[in-house]
């Protein structure tokens, strides 16, 4: 039997197989139909949503992507659109938990909806952001700053798919001694992004440099690497970490 086959055929270990802190809360995703590069449909966002249930988790709080002009997203159409998916789950009989926040990209017009004291935030004040993939945000320090002067509490998603910080492992050092709180992606423990993020995201794991974990599922095609990454070592070691996913 393949590898592959030996990892699939087994029970995603999740919420009751003996973790120290088994997670609970999915975090990260983009699952409300039609708003950004995730789900596209409300069917495909009910039938994500039911593995997630299947897999054991209870709630799940989705962050659909607001960035520039490409997703000009705010609560006046992710919140309806969430009542929507919510009503959806009920008359399906789903009994997952869906709440909603957002991504937002670190960009030049981030910092005016930190002004506006209008983000959307989960658990005390939480923000989760993002930065482009190919170079840093040259107004990071300046947003992270904003944000905490507003009383938010930066989360900097998958910081392991950032190149240029993987190269240089001492930014990853420096933001968290700055109390940057890091969300690392679960699908990175099986090289789902590549070989080199997957390095990155065990470093992580390895340093405690974990703050919260999520699945950034954008559809189906994300899920068979999600149960063969709710298999592995690192993910059994991330449940030994101290999480903020089960206190939202």
């Amino acid at each position: 039997m393949s590898i592959l086959s030996r990892l699939f055929s087994k029970k995603p270990k999740l919420a009751n197989d003996g973790f120290v802190n088994p997670i609970f809360t999915e975090f990260h995703s983009h699952l409300l139909p039609g708003i950004d590069d995730g789900v596209q449909t409300l069917e495909e966002s009910i039938l994500v949503l039911k593995k997630f249930e299947e897999l054991g988790y209870k709630k799940v709080i989705t962050t659909p992507h607001i960035m520039g002009d490409l997703y000009k997203n705010d609560s006046h159409n992710i919140i309806p659109l969430l009542n929507k998916v919510k009503q959806s789950l009920k008359d399906e009989g789903i009994a997952i938990e869906l709440c909603a926040a957002a991504e937002y990209m670190v960009d030049d017009g981030f910092q005016a909806k930190i002004d506006k004291k209008e983000l959307l935030y989960f658990g005390n004040k939480y923000v989760l952001i993002e930065m482009p993939f190919m170079e840093p945000a040259p107004n990071l320090k300046e947003v992270l700053f904003a944000l905490r002067v507003n009383g938010y509490k930066p989360v900097l998603a998958h910081p392991e798919r950032y190149v240029y910080y993987g190269y240089n492992k001492k930014h990853y050092e420096e933001l968290w001694d700055a109390e940057v709180l890091f969300q690392l992606n679960i699908n990175s423990l099986v090289g789902f992004y590549s070989p080199q993020v997957q390095k990155v995201a065990e470093y992580l794991v390895d340093q405690k440099m974990v703050s919260l974990v999520g699945s950034d599922t954008h559809g189906m095609r994300y899920l068979p690497a999600l149960e063969i990454a709710l298999q592995t070592e690192y993910y059994e070691k991330i449940c030994q970490l101290t999480l903020l996913n089960n206190t939202f």
